[in-house]
């Protein structure tokens, strides 16, 4: 994909000074990582044992070699890195991976109102894992025992970008990839999945129904090292390339035929931008289940506060996404103390009526 100038750069003759906006592009990415880095120690040192910040502080000195076991408590380290540490993790990357795929796709389908659900990775993986909860229970018990651990994510990853293939698929033409096909097989693969995880979910005993819809709900409490290794192997890397998309989404904000004669491969483009969402959400799902509206709120955040230019925007969707799903783990650990809500009650709750209000802006024409 050839290189493309960056589209977004501040206009000649207007200093930052006096431009709230590019006084907050400039000092956003740093803010950000601070404000990242604070949520989650603070996610570290709270919940049923209360940790003092400065021993989380020197807990994770011992984690990573910089001090002597004997310089902490034993228990507070047992609980941080056998808990809150990968819980905490992948709260972070999958709040920031969701982000930036919902950053992406709103670029490529130049609309304020798409998120990852739109081609179908949430609900494709919803049915894998509704198969898995419901089709493992009856298999023999030696392969049961064997599979049970590993078939939900397995099944909710393949399921996500089985689908997420077909409906890219369904929008591909002679004439190149259309955006708005994509959208419409993207509903219908939608109403689909949700029709099967219905049935599915009418045939489930209630203990399996309850699995399906604790998982429908979306939480990072069954976070582990090796699940954590798992997402980051692929999320981190799709995640970097997908901020290599850039400069040709600036492009494509002017349209199809200019980004054409800017140098910009649109049909490369589209090709890996829904693949590489695809990767980063359905891996991402497969381990924490449906996690709503954070691909649709915190892009969208962001570009209210630093404007549309994807170089600058991308990196801050992400890290403004991991800072908000830290929070909302936060909640969902202490708000019913000892129990804990599903995280994405919380999300969508927050969500939902940001989606409504944003819906209202862009009817009224106002910038989106």
């Amino acid at each position: 994909m050839m290189a493309t100038a960056d589209l977004s750069a501040p206009r000649a003759g207007r200093p930052a000074q006096g431009n709230p906006r590019l006084l907050a592009r400039r000092f956003a990415v740093p803010v950000l990582i601070g404000l990242v880095a604070v949520l989650f120690v603070v996610n570290l040192a709270h919940g049923a044992y209360a940790i003092d910040t400065r021993a989380v502080l020197a807990s994770l000195a011992v984690m990573t070699g910089l001090l002597s076991p004997e310089a902490v408590e034993v228990q507070a380290v047992a609980v941080l890195s056998g808990i809150r540490v990968p819980r905490a993790l992948l709260a972070a990357l999958a709040g920031g991976g969701l982000a930036l795929a919902g950053a992406v796709l709103q670029g490529l389908f130049r609309n304020p109102l798409a998120d990852p659900g739109v081609i179908g990775v949430s609900s494709g993986a919803a049915l894998g894992a509704a198969l898995a909860i419901v089709g493992v229970a009856a298999l023999p018990a030696p392969w049961r025992d064997v599979i049970a651990a590993y078939a939900l994510p397995f099944s909710a990853f393949v399921f996500a970008l089985v689908t997420t293939l077909v409906v890219y698929r369904f929008g591909r033409s002679e004439g190149g990839t259309s955006v708005a096909s994509m959208l419409l097989a993207g509903i219908a693969f939608n109403a689909l999945a949700f029709a099967g995880v219905g049935f599915l979910s009418f045939m489930a005993t209630d203990e399996q129904l309850r699995n399906l819809t604790f998982w429908n709900l979306g939480s990072v409490g069954g976070a582990t090292w090796p699940k954590l290794a798992v997402c980051a192997a692929l999320c981190l890397p799709a995640g970097a390339w997908l901020l290599r998309l850039a400069g040709p989404l600036d492009a494509l904000a002017l349209g199809f035929d200019e980004a054409r004669h800017v140098g910009v491969d649109v049909k490369r483009l589209q090709r890996a931008a829904v693949l590489l969402t695809a990767l980063v959400v359905g891996s991402l799902v497969a381990v924490t289940g449906v996690i709503g509206f954070l691909g649709l709120v915190a892009p969208h955040i962001m570009r209210l506060a630093i404007g549309p230019g994807h170089r600058v925007l991308l990196p801050c969707a992400a890290l403004l996404g991991a800072a908000l799903l830290l929070c909302a783990d936060l909640g969902a650990r202490t708000a019913m103390a000892p129990a804990e809500l599903p995280v994405g009650i919380l999300t969508t709750a927050a969500g939902a009526p940001f989606f409504l209000a944003l819906l209202m802006r862009v009817r009224r024409g106002g910038p989106a």
